[in-house]
């Protein structure tokens, strides 16, 4: 809790701030209208009490007036006629040159009575407040604009020394060679002076990049933890908003503050916003170019006894500027890979520390069926099944409620107050049918681990399988018999039902994904030949080829699925009584469980 005790205090002082910028506002409001009607209203006006001016100093050179009484600073005048009971008004133009000509007429003894009064305070101040307005205005416009310009103070410094809970390497599981890696940054930090005696030079920059979630930020955190510096953290996003240079003058001010509290760590998230290529564009691209830049001269202009080490992280390296790679600028460049079975458990361990899991759940289990997961997912997954466990009233985390976590992350929630009808429901039945009958007789693909018909997500149900093994490549014969499992629902839709539906369309996205890959950019393709065209990367690239290859890159995808629906469509013929009785079983029970499922192909 006393960890949360400075961050409640700056909320309530941002509270405190707003509250007394709302009362202020009110009473400057308050005094305003109230002086306005004060002013303006303070005379009973109408066109029958009016007296023109002209008339009034008609009226005074003839001695018609009686008496004439005035405000300070205010131009209307009440003004008393002789033998008249009502009160006339009349509007002065020049305050001054009246009351001068009045008290010249009483000097020559016209009996004119000349009262001045003293100006109301509501008056005076709302007058001021009137007058100070437009001041006020633009001050307040000026003041916004500067903090939007980000000129005030950027980018959060975590202290080590103040932190209570430090992160440090311990902290951090599945990246055992990136850690070791990391080692000699934390040296530099800790003892500079011991390498710039040696000659060598200081890293100035570490750029980390991988997906999502595989723990970037992370290992940035526990190497300022372990060098026990100061880590300033900033958003690449944070840089650039809306008015021109205030990237380029938040890239100063960040560096400005690094130097203040050198030896120090830069963390610099999704570098990408603000590191990608330069460009010859206007507007925002130029922005953009200008902060790169800045931040190209501050990474240069470091000197040598200045330990500052910026570093970075990005999920698109291929999107940064070749000049912020180079040597001298991010000296090392570090991919943060998904964890392996060996590391997944380690993170498992670490995320577990403070639940209470069942004895018969093994972390070990759980690594080897979550291949692909990172880092960030598997924490996911641990507080899903503690929240879990918790509604189920469980006094530990149960087995099924790790499993239903796991299902939930990765697929979706399930949704079982949904009513379909029952053409719909064999339509799934024998859909998912398909996929785990024809992945059963593929040798490359992984045993299925579950079928269901029971909704999650987007998904009407869902055909899971095990995945054990983690794998760093694919083969070709992997990759055709996984397109032959992705045809198998829409073929067994075909042959059972003789009708197809749209249950298919997130299969043939994947499958035509996978079959393009294959002729584009895996060289798989006899025909193309062995060539690598990533179209996403650079839509220009199939434009250089010709019309040829291109309609060449087509017909070939278009054989590679046809020719897995063909295959598809063979096995299920050939095992009709198996596709029977899977089909029937998800009707009667709606889930199949790996167990089930091996004893009907026994």
């Amino acid at each position: 809790m006393e960890n949360n005790k400075p961050e409640e205090k700056k909320k309530r002082e941002k509270r405190d701030k707003i509250l007394l910028g709302i009362l202020i506002t009110a009473i400057i409001l308050t005094i305003g209208i109230v002086g306005y009607f004060l002013f303006f209203y303070e005379t009973d006006e109408t066109e029958e009490n009016k007296l023109a001016y002209t008339d009034l100093i008609k009226q005074i050179a003839d001695g018609e007036i009686e008496r004439i009484e005035m405000t300070v600073g205010s131009t209307t005048v009440k003004v008393k006629q002789k033998n008249v009971e009502e009160e006339k008004v009349t509007i002065v133009p020049n305050t001054q040159a009246f009351v001068e000509l009045v008290q010249e007429k009483v000097a020559e003894g016209n009996n004119i009575k000349l009262d001045q009064k003293p100006q109301n305070i509501l008056v005076s101040i709302s007058q001021t407040v009137f007058t100070l307005l437009p001041t006020l205005m633009i001050v307040a416009l000026f003041v916004v604009v500067l903090k939007m310009q980000g000129l005030g103070d950027k980018g959060k410094i975590y202290d080590q020394d103040a932190s209570k809970e430090k992160v440090k390497f311990d902290d951090v599981a599945g990246l055992d060679e990136e850690k070791q890696e990391m080692i000699e940054i934390v040296q530099f930090l800790k003892e500079p002076k011991k390498f710039n005696e040696m000659g060598a030079k200081i890293p100035r920059g570490v750029l980390l990049y991988g997906k999502p979630g595989t723990g970037k930020t992370l290992i940035a955190k526990a190497i300022a933890g372990e060098a026990n510096v100061p880590f300033i953290s900033m958003s690449g996003s944070e840089f650039i908003e809306m008015f021109a240079g205030l990237g380029a003058s938040r890239v100063r001010k960040l560096f400005e503050k690094a130097r203040k509290v050198a030896p120090c760590i830069v963390f610099i998230d999704e570098i990408d916003a603000i590191g990608s290529r330069r460009t010859s564009g206007n507007g925002a691209e130029s922005e953009n170019n200008q902060t790169l830049n800045q931040l190209l001269v501050e990474m240069d202009g470091f000197d040598t006894e200045e330990t500052i080490i910026v570093l970075a992280a990005t999920n698109r390296p291929e999107m940064l500027d070749k000049a912020l790679l180079r040597p001298g600028r991010f000296d090392r460049q570090i991919t943060i890979n998904v964890p392996d079975k060996r590391g997944r458990e380690e993170i498992l361990k670490i995320h577990s520390k403070d639940k209470k899991i069942a004895e018969n759940v093994k972390l070990k289990t759980i690594a080897e069926d979550t291949a692909g997961l990172t880092g960030a997912e598997l924490a996911n997954i641990l507080n899903e099944s503690a929240i879990l466990a918790t509604i189920n009233e469980h006094e530990v985390i149960e087995k099924e409620d790790i499993e239903e976590a796991f299902k939930k992350v990765t697929i979706g929630l399930q949704k079982t107050s949904r009513v379909y009808s029952e053409k719909d429901k064999k339509l799934t039945a024998y859909h998912e049918a398909g996929h785990a009958v024809v992945s059963q007789y593929l040798e490359t693909q992984e045993p299925v681990k579950e079928i269901s018909i029971i909704p999650r997500g987007m998904a009407g149900g869902y055909t899971m399988n095990k995945t054990n093994e983690d794998k760093n490549y694919i083969s070709k014969t992997e990759m055709e018999e996984r397109l032959m499992v992705l045809m198998a629902g829409r073929a067994a839709e075909k042959i059972i039902i003789n009708d197809i539906s749209t249950g298919a369309s997130n299969d043939f996205e994947v499958a035509t994904k996978i079959a393009k890959d294959m002729v584009t950019i895996y060289g798989m393709s006899d025909v193309v030949g062995t060539i690598s065209i990533n179209v996403e990367k650079d839509p220009y690239e199939l434009q250089l080829l010709g019309e040829k290859y291109a309609d060449a890159i087509g017909a070939e995808v278009k054989i590679l699925l046809d020719s897995a629906y063909q295959k598809a469509q063979k096995i299920i013929l050939e095992h009709m009584d198996k596709l029977h009785e899977v089909a029937q079983t998800l009707l009667k029970q709606e889930t199949i469980n790996e167990q089930e499922f091996e004893r009907i192909f026994e």
